[in-house]
């Protein structure tokens, strides 16, 4: 792999290198300690947490090696490095890396017992799977500075059982319904005029029969696509309330089957090869015309604002989904901090600037997404971004994603998964929401 192992790495020789790590390096990575030196003969400066953070570079693992993802961790290392001058980075991404396969890495790395200093994951009870290597940064990192001004879902999913442990970047929407102005005005569809799920299935009933558009652009070839919309319309549908109840596993079934029941009624609207295609070909259907709806997180808005002659309130728009208005489904990304850390008071540094207003302004403009904070100046973002900030912002509650780890612990993940996988083969509603309520079992 082509990785820089001394500790005077520059940006620039990281950044140069960001398309040469496949995923055939990824085993190579797991042996590899940072700093200087492989995982065994490192001197002792690069192991463990005494470490003297003035000449260990900053090992920060990710998984984004190409598109947006690529371009605002580019800019905020940048940013930071203007701020902070003295402080090295040391690692390339994981290039090529699914997240999954990141979080393999960071594994094999701990198993070792060679932490790297921080990495790109989600926050909130996925934290759990690597709960034991964290360390309190209440007081270090999270001043009262991050705590006035994060909102209460993003600071809620930055903390471990009440321990502060990551800093969140950004915050990605699920509660999204993207819509081509074109195709919905030809059939008579007004989006604004939409007040629940059940208002969806009747608008593209409207669409099939009023145009050649596919009126609900979702794939099917990966389950996730599917469990962002049950718990999006389910959050429609229980409310808070009940959304809530169900991720602290005191699900109601009922609910749970009616939301299972929608999301089946809505596949009639479906494209005939969804089973077969990825949301980068759904979401295409929706640019090119030849789709009215889709369900997606506001990255899907980041293709969007890449193509000519494809604007936002001309010809695409966006409704918060039918039934949740008031609601934020968050997900978002975040850099947590271990215990045995290589590069402490370096690590912590950049933590905070993550934290700041300036950073996270500096990621979101490349990513698409919003800043977790709410004093964020965000002028200098698209139009899109700064209508979701607001949202954001405004909002009564700001539940975590279901789909996205957040909500629901690495074990219980694993059983929504699989109840989705036969539902995608059965479309059986009360037999999934079965299945569903008992994954905390």
């Amino acid at each position: 792999m082509t990785r820089d192992n001394t500790s005077q790495a520059t940006r620039r020789n990281i950044l140069k290198g960001a398309g040469a790590v496949g995923t055939a390096g990824l085993a190579g990575l797991a042996g590899c300690s940072g700093g200087n030196g492989g995982s065994e003969g490192g001197s002792e400066e690069t192991s463990g947490g005494s470490g003297d953070s003035g000449t260990n570079p900053i090992e920060l693992l990710h998984a984004w090696s190409s598109g947006d993802g690529n371009a605002a961790i580019a800019a905020l290392i940048e940013g930071f490095q203007e701020a902070h001058p003295d402080i090295e980075f040391a690692e390339e991404p994981v290039n090529g890396a699914a997240r999954g396969n990141l979080d393999q890495v960071v594994s094999n790395r701990l198993q070792a017992n060679d932490p790297p200093s921080t990495f790109q994951t989600w926050p909130g009870k996925t934290l759990e799977k690597f709960g034991e290597a964290y360390a309190d940064i209440e007081g270090s990192v999270w001043t009262d500075d991050l705590k006035n001004n994060y909102l209460p879902g993003p600071k809620a999913q930055a903390q471990l059982d009440g321990t502060f442990v990551t800093v969140p970047l950004n915050i990605h929407r699920i509660n999204n319904l993207f819509y081509n102005t074109q195709v919905v005005e030809a059939a008579g569809v007004d989006p604004e005029s939409l007040s629940s799920p059940a208002d969806v299935v009747e608008a593209c009933e409207t669409i099939a029969a009023e145009t050649d558009a596919v009126p609900f652009a979702q794939q099917t070839s990966g389950a996730w696509s599917t469990v962002q919309l049950w718990e999006t319309v389910f959050l429609a549908e229980a409310g808070i309330d009940g959304y809530e109840a169900f991720i602290s596993g005191d699900g109601d079934v009922d609910q749970v089957q009616a939301a299972l029941e929608n999301v089946v009624a809505l596949r009639e609207y479906y494209p005939e090869d969804a089973s077969s295609i990825g949301f980068t070909e759904a979401n295409k259907m929706v640019m090119e015309g030849s789709a009215a709806f889709i369900h997606q997180g506001d990255w899907a808005a980041g293709a969007y604002s890449g193509t000519d002659d494809f604007n936002y309130q001309e010809d695409w728009g966006q409704v918060t989904y039918p039934g949740t208005s008031g609601s934020y489904l968050l997900n978002m990304d975040s850099f947590p901090y271990f215990d045995n850390n290589p590069s402490p008071e370096a690590t912590k540094t950049f933590l905070s600037y993550c934290g700041s207003a300036e950073g996270q302004v500096l990621f979101n403009k490349e990513k698409g997404s919003i800043p977790p904070r709410k004093d964020a100046d965000v002028s200098s973002l698209n139009t899109f971004q700064q209508d979701q900030f607001d949202d954001f912002t405004n909002a009564d509650n700001q539940p975590p994603s279901i789909q996205h780890g957040l909500a629901v612990s690495p074990g219980v993940a694993t059983n929504i998964g699989s109840a989705f996988s036969g539902f995608l083969e059965s479309y059986d509603a009360a037999a999934t929401a079965e299945k569903l309520v008992n994954a905390f079992n």
